[in-house]
């Protein structure tokens, strides 16, 4: 049972570090799936932040003596499997690269909303040190969202959907 927001916090840290593991396993996937070379690229770099998000969430538990597994996110396995039921539900091409994008900008949304509550605790918290390793990964996951957005709305989606989407 929680009963202070210290708890709540540590509870939240490592509902975070569930999320990007699970995130861990699924990007490898969209970038198998993703047929614009942007797309791909996109998601390959950001596999590579996520490994770096995860090494900031096992710093912070370290700080504060907590094992980071042992908590599952729910809501990042459902985010995950809807985007699956998504991606097999359409071919290689145009929109499944819609589909892919859809799929990492809802999960990237979740993200930035999760880790902005844990930086909102640690501030009341006085957890300074967490706090800037929380805000650095939210303004990557702001960037990704920002990338894949661009990606959506003045690449490969104005060029190649429109004609295979219509």
């Amino acid at each position: 049972m929680i009963t202070n927001l210290h708890q709540l916090y540590h509870d939240q840290i490592r509902d975070l570090y569930s999320a990007e593991n699970q995130l861990l396993e699924a990007l490898p996937e969209m970038v198998r799936a993703a047929t614009d070379n942007d797309l791909r690229e996109a998601f390959q770099s950001h596999l590579e932040e996520t490994r770096g998000h995860v090494d900031r969430l096992k710093t912070i538990c370290s700080a504060h003596g907590i094992a980071p597994e042992g908590e599952t996110c729910e809501a990042m396995k459902g985010l995950i499997k809807e985007g699956k039921k998504h991606l097999e539900a359409t071919q290689a091409g145009p929109v499944r690269d819609a589909v892919l994008i859809a799929s990492g900008n809802r999960v990237e949304h979740y993200e930035i909303a999760g880790y902005g509550v844990a930086k909102a605790f640690a501030s009341v918290l006085g957890l300074d040190d967490d706090e800037k390793l929380l805000d650095d990964t939210i303004e990557e996951e702001g960037s990704a969202d920002k990338k894949l957005t661009k990606l959506a709305t003045g690449g490969m989606l104005s060029s190649g959907i429109n004609e295979a989407a219509c």
